[in-house]
């Protein structure tokens, strides 16, 4: 066994050296090499398709990581989001169903992209190395061919020194290593064309199956997205009208005011030409005034006359001067009336806004 082994390696370092010999002296042009002008293309093509290949799956293998990036961010957003907007905001419970609609659009579209675009470019990639090696095999039993070719020949140049025994042994090396190129030489004829050919097929399912996921995928979240913005411009409504506005519930105080700790109760019943209103104070002191409605615009009240000057606190609210009129009118819904607070506009103006009413004084 062990000098079986030991012949073994013998050999093969003997086959690499004459190997080395054989492509060193074809180098130097000292001896021919057995030339494929056909193959010689067939192999370019399948370098530029290898390269093509290799680099797709290296571009794409990023395009995925990053858009497992993105996927993880839009959730890490998304669930930051659901935690900020206040339970009792508008369109809470449909902005979480909108952030787990995306995460599953997200997880979809991954998914795909994994298992229908990189799967396939990753078997398709996969034939080039093997083919590699076989082109490689080829090219070493090309130089052994020739090697054998060469020797043969040098074997029938001196007919005097010819030995038949060398010659014949000679002859038969030089079969076997022609019978090896060749059977190597023919396969890579018919099998290098059809790779090369099958790059188009392939390229175009593979593209078709991207684009077709990149546009479902950014189709259905357009529509998430428009749900989203949606939610959010209810929400901006609501706000601006004062939804979501703390509201003053007491009088402000402020040395401006002349009792800061009342509180103002106005009853607007009519009662033939006048209005009376009734001010109930914390102290328990009570005060009876009355109001006019003789010649007021349809939908005012009654007029007061700014006693203190006020500047507004939130942008449903109203700024006036000392003396100036405003015109006293109804909450558009009596539900977001607050005692202590009336809603006018000021006269000869057209913003209306809700004011503190111990800020003035009915006319």
């Amino acid at each position: 066994m062990a000098e079986s082994k030991g012949a073994l390696i013998a050999k093969t370092v003997q086959k690499h050296a004459g190997r080395a010999k054989e492509k060193f002296l074809q180098n130097l042009g000292k001896v021919d090499r057995t030339a494929d002008d056909i193959f010689d293309e067939h192999l370019q093509n399948f370098t530029r398709q290898q390269c093509a290949a290799n680099r797709l799956q290296k571009e794409f293998n990023n395009y995925i990581r990053c858009i497992r990036a993105v996927q993880a961010a839009s959730k890490t957003l998304m669930d930051s989001l659901n935690e900020i907007y206040e339970s009792q905001w508008t369109g809470h419970d449909l902005l979480y169903v909108q952030a787990q609609n995306m995460d599953m659009l997200w997880q979809d579209f991954t998914h795909k992209l994994a298992d229908q675009v990189l799967v396939p470019l990753n078997t398709y990639q996969s034939q080039f190395p093997e083919m590699r090696k076989k082109i490689d095999k080829r090219g070493r039993k090309l130089v052994d061919y020739d090697g054998q070719r060469h020797s043969f020949q040098s074997l029938q140049g001196n007919p005097k020194k010819r030995d038949e025994l060398k010659v014949t042994r000679g002859k038969e090396q030089l079969d076997e290593a022609k019978r090896t190129y060749e059977q190597l030489n023919s396969e890579l004829h018919d099998e290098l064309p059809a790779l090369y050919d099958s790059r188009v097929l392939f390229l175009v399912t593979n593209l078709q199956t991207l684009f077709a996921a990149e546009q479902v995928f950014h189709a259905e979240t357009a529509k998430v997205y428009s749900e989203l913005e949606a939610i959010v411009d209810k929400l901006a409504n609501e706000s601006q009208r004062g939804s979501y506005t703390l509201k003053k519930n007491s009088e402000p105080q402020s040395p401006k005011s002349p009792n800061a700790n009342s509180s103002l109760i106005i009853n607007t019943q009519p009662a033939q030409n006048n209005i009376s209103a009734d001010v109930e104070y914390q102290n328990g002191t009570n005060l009876s005034i009355g109001a006019t409605t003789d010649n007021l615009p349809p939908g005012v009240l009654y007029r007061v006359k700014a006693t203190y000057k006020y500047v507004r606190e939130d942008v449903d609210e109203l700024s006036f001067d000392v003396g100036e009129i405003i015109h006293v009118i109804e909450y558009e819904d009596p539900e977001e009336q607050e005692e202590g607070w009336l809603m006018g506009v000021k006269e000869g103006g057209t913003e209306r806004g809700m004011f503190p009413a111990n800020f003035t004084k009915p006319l």
